[in-house]
């Protein structure tokens, strides 16, 4: 499907296009940093730089008005775009992925026309909702019901923790179609755009970090949508649409922590050699230089894995299922990774690590989600660990 960028543009043209990218980060979104405290959602005048920089586009084809980049490519945007505070890639990150993707590969030519062009713009802002307030990690716990009525469907039951729900436009949800099966297979996945009757969005979370990405809960009471809108146009594809989405969505997480650690190791280097203490810069003590090290190593290996496995996505084109738990690896490593990377930059900051209105102290508290959403640390372990016994035994 990769059919846009890297077939149309060369090398130089792709570098000149991520060396944009670098400036917007550097001149416009790190300087908007502090504007994000307290705040819902991403103020629009910054909604829209993202849209002027074709983010929104950059996992869908050009055939759909999207960049059509690699996933090699995809990832090293958004090392450069996750250097500024990880709100930013979340005000698309759901479209670019759980939202479009599942469009994209598993629904139909007439759904991709009529929701792809819209994402890609920015136009439209995709929300996912697959967990609920029992079904987490646990698809088969899942109880949002959709029975069919004549040539529709008619979905009921409440979703948890949804970014962008209350700015989107449109929303993929999962919901059981059988209701006498007790795990993935009788989940399907339907689009039900904004305004729809009967949904309604909750007041927006409070949480302990990521000022300015909101998540709600959503209601499904009797929200009836035409059959034309279940993707794919058959029941029980829902988990394998989901899939497809939340592996592009791990992946882009993992990349999320690299390039929130490397913006932690550049702040912590700065304040290193900056503050001084015994008459010398804080760089020059050798316990401080060993956590400086492990810092840059670690990320070092996270982002050398991460491109490895984009490489990988990008070779195997259709046939994704043996790179799961690659995808899983890395967004284990890369979310511990960046958990004991904030942590050591708060500590060598010391006192000023731990104040409010400092870079450090909203990234450190803005990093600990990445060990929780698109599956906890606990689940990729148990992904990782099932693919190895079931290739040791085939």
């Amino acid at each position: 499907m990769n059919d846009g960028l890297p077939q149309r543009a060369t090398p130089a043209e792709f570098e000149a296009y991520l060396d944009g990218v670098r400036r917007l980060v550097r001149e416009r979104l790190i300087p908007a940093e502090p504007r994000l405290d307290g705040e819902e959602t991403l103020p629009e005048d910054l909604t829209r730089l993202l849209r002027e920089a074709g983010l929104f586009g950059i996992s869908i084809p050009t055939r759909y008005g999207g960049l059509g980049l690699t996933m090699e490519q995809q990832v090293r945007v958004m090392f450069e775009v996750t250097r500024a505070s990880s709100v930013f890639r979340a005000r698309f990150s759901t479209t670019i992925g759980l939202g479009s993707q599942p469009i994209l590969y598993n629904g139909s030519e007439a759904q991709r026309r009529e929701w792809l062009p819209r994402m890609a713009s920015g136009e439209v802002t995709a929300a996912f909702c697959l967990t609920e307030p029992e079904a987490g990690s646990d698809a088969g716990g899942l109880r949002t019901a959709a029975r069919r009525e004549g040539e529709d469907y008619v979905l009921e039951g409440v979703k948890r923790y949804i970014t962008n729900a209350r700015q989107a436009d449109v929303f993929i949800v999962m919901a059981r179609t059988d209701p006498a099966s007790k795990d993935a297979s009788g989940i399907s996945a339907f689009i039900v755009p904004a305004g729809t009757p009967g949904l309604r969005c909750g007041p927006a979370d409070r949480k302990m970090g990521q000022d300015g990405s909101a998540t709600s809960e959503v209601f499904l009471e009797g929200v009836r949508v035409p059959a034309a809108n279940l993707i794919g146009g058959r029941e029980g594809g829902g988990f394998k649409t989901a899939m497809r989405g939340i592996n592009h969505a791990r992946l882009h997480v993992a990349v999320t922590c690299v390039g929130q650690a490397e913006r932690l190791i550049e702040e912590t280097l700065f304040h290193a050699m900056n503050r001084r203490q015994f008459g010398q810069p804080l760089a020059e003590f050798q316990m401080v230089q060993g956590r400086l090290a492990d810092m840059r190593a670690e990320t070092l290996a996270a982002r050398s894995m991460i491109l490895e496995t984009a490489r990988a996505f990008d070779a195997a084109g259709e046939a994704q299922g043996p790179l799961v738990a690659d995808i899983a690896c890395c967004k284990l490593f890369a979310s511990e990774m960046v958990g004991r990377v904030a942590d050591h930059a708060v500590q060598i900051h010391g006192g000023a690590g731990y104040m409010r209105g400092t870079a450090v102290e909203q990234l450190y508290r803005d990093v600990r989600l990445f060990r929780i959403f698109e599956g906890a640390s606990d689940i990729q372990r148990l992904v990782i660990a099932r693919d190895m016994i079931k290739g040791a035994r085939a």
